[in-house]
């Protein structure tokens, strides 16, 4: 099954129009990130060369996404990350015995077909009621960002360095659709790679526009 990131770019033209789709999520992000005594979501003025369109930047399918959390998780547990042709029990047991590591996790810790990750630095993601009743746990950028530079040696990539991301997708995948080709790539970590690759594009874009990356 497909799965899509999409970035909002945080700029007054979208966030403080009336017509704002995200408006309602914005306020809840807001609610959560006060409690915690965080910054509000960031909301710019002008950011050069953005509007207020929202765009694909990465798309993969959700087996790939939890074959990159396995390999986080089997690293953060100071296990040895080997490639599988199939997710199995292994990775169920790690969430189970490693839950409160998973739950600290922005990479792990994120529901698969929504939620957001937002540009303010906070060390584990946040919960309440209102965002497990919508989107999920509200991840960091910054920390997504942290966690795929750390595993990112062990699928084979040099965070310092890493391959070009795979083109984004044309326009919006539903759920019942297969997830676009990855890229040609011998690893045997290639499913990992190009999770890895998009998530990458998004958190760093995220971080340089100040856009909320969305999963849809």
């Amino acid at each position: 099954m497909a799965c899509d990131l999409w970035l909002v770019p945080l700029v007054d033209v979208l966030c403080h129009s009336p017509d704002n789709p995200f408006a309602e999520e914005i306020a809840i992000y807001d609610k959560a990130l006060g409690d915690a005594g965080l910054p509000p979501v960031p909301v710019y003025a002008y950011m050069p060369g953005l509007t207020g369109d929202v765009a694909p930047v990465a798309g993969f399918d959700y087996d790939a996404l939890h074959f990159l959390r396995r390999a986080y998780m089997l690293q953060l547990s100071g296990l040895a990350v080997t490639p599988v042709d199939e997710l199995g029990g292994d990775y169920e047991q790690l969430l189970e015995m490693f839950e409160q590591s998973a739950q600290h996790s922005h990479l792990v810790w994120h529901y698969d077909h929504a939620g957001a990750y937002v540009p303010v630095d906070f060390d584990v993601p946040l919960s309440n009621d209102e965002l497990l009743e919508g989107g999920g746990p509200l991840g960091s950028s910054h920390g997504l960002l942290r966690e795929l530079e750390s595993v990112a040696p062990s699928i084979g990539i040099d965070p310092a360095n890493p391959p070009t991301a795979p083109l984004p997708p044309i326009g919006p995948t539903t759920l019942e659709e297969p997830a676009g080709p990855i890229l040609h790539d011998d690893s045997p970590f290639a499913r990992e790679r190009h999770v890895w690759l998009g998530l990458h594009a998004a958190a760093t874009r995220s971080l340089a526009q100040g856009s909320m990356i969305i999963f849809s």
